[in-house]
């Protein structure tokens, strides 16, 4: 919720004849632009009335002002998210099963639920290196894309695994169903990813763009699509999708990057075929080998099977 603040002063005789943009800045305390801001949307009245920002105050008239409070879309707010699963916790890391419709943290434009959020909320402690609207994050999964990811709980842990995950030292394994069938069956894109020069929401094979390695091998052939096992060498935004993109073979119900809207309506998947499946890295503090594990969720189990059955 917004939260509002409703002030009322009347206009003292040193302003009599201003301009009540002017006038309310002067009075509120307020930024002459926030002040024309407030009147353009209908959040002030003089003596009852609706007015423009150039009309002219008289002394002793009431100016009644509602101010909005500027939300911060970066706030971290503690909330619980039905269907965030916990895998394993302990004093370094927490280990969740990320369901789809989740950002991992918050950001301008996105006003979902986050995974700091419900940590926060579920009354986890987790480390404060980082920018405080993700704190603890040494990894990151698409809002659309489900499965297994680790948080830092603490400073050291988040200093050992940013350092992993930077080394390329931890085994990401995701499983992706995709259009087609990828020729050869196993094989991998070494293919720098960079921003969509059209489109800023999506990313693009560029040859300016940052190296990105992707290893994928055919787990299953069928009719429409083929399931890959996929281990991602580096992490960039989207780089599954922006690779199976490029090579023809978009994740079936991947929309932003080609699908067909046929197919994902006929397997019932509104988001892309993409899975974290398992996570293994060193543990930040025994630094024995560790590796976490997702089953698939409901929705794309589901869409699996309807693969699996189409003739």
């Amino acid at each position: 919720m917004t939260q509002v603040d409703h002030r009322s002063l009347s206009v003292p005789d040193g302003l009599a004849g201003e301009r009540v943009d002017a006038a309310i800045a002067r009075m509120f305390g307020l930024s002459r632009t926030r002040a024309a801001d407030l009147i353009a949307e209908g959040h002030v009245r003089l003596d009852g009335a609706e007015i423009g920002k150039s009309d002219r105050v008289l002394p002793g008239a009431v100016i009644d002002v509602t101010i909005p409070s500027m939300v911060d879309p970066l706030e971290v707010v503690p909330e619980i998210v039905e269907g965030i699963g916990i895998i394993h916790d302990d004093d370094a890391i927490v280990v969740i099963d990320k369901p789809v419709g989740v950002a991992v943290h918050p950001s301008p434009g996105w006003s979902g639920p986050t995974v700091v959020g419900h940590l926060a909320g579920a009354g986890f402690r987790i480390a404060t290196s980082g920018a405080s609207e993700r704190q603890g994050i040494v990894q990151r999964l698409d809002v659309g894309t489900s499965g297994v990811m680790v948080i830092a709980k603490s400073e050291h842990a988040y200093s050992v695994l940013k350092n992993a995950f930077r080394n390329r030292t931890v085994d990401k394994t995701y499983h992706a169903l995709v259009q087609g069938h990828p020729d050869p069956l196993e094989g991998t894109v070494d293919a720098p990813i960079g921003r969509h020069p059209k489109a800023d929401y999506k990313f693009a094979v560029m040859a300016d763009g940052r190296p990105s390695v992707t290893h994928y091998n055919t787990l299953e052939a069928h009719r429409f699509a083929s399931l890959l096992e996929v281990h991602l060498e580096t992490g960039r935004t989207h780089q599954i999708r922006v690779h199976m993109a490029a090579l023809k073979h978009p994740c079936v119900g991947d929309m932003t990057y080609g699908a067909d809207p046929t197919l994902g309506r006929r397997v019932g998947l509104e988001r892309q075929w993409l899975h974290a499946v398992r996570l293994g890295f060193e543990h930040p503090e025994t630094g024995e080998q560790v590796s976490y594990e997702s089953t698939y969720p409901a929705d794309l189990a589901h869409a699996l099977e309807v693969i699996r059955d189409a003739h």
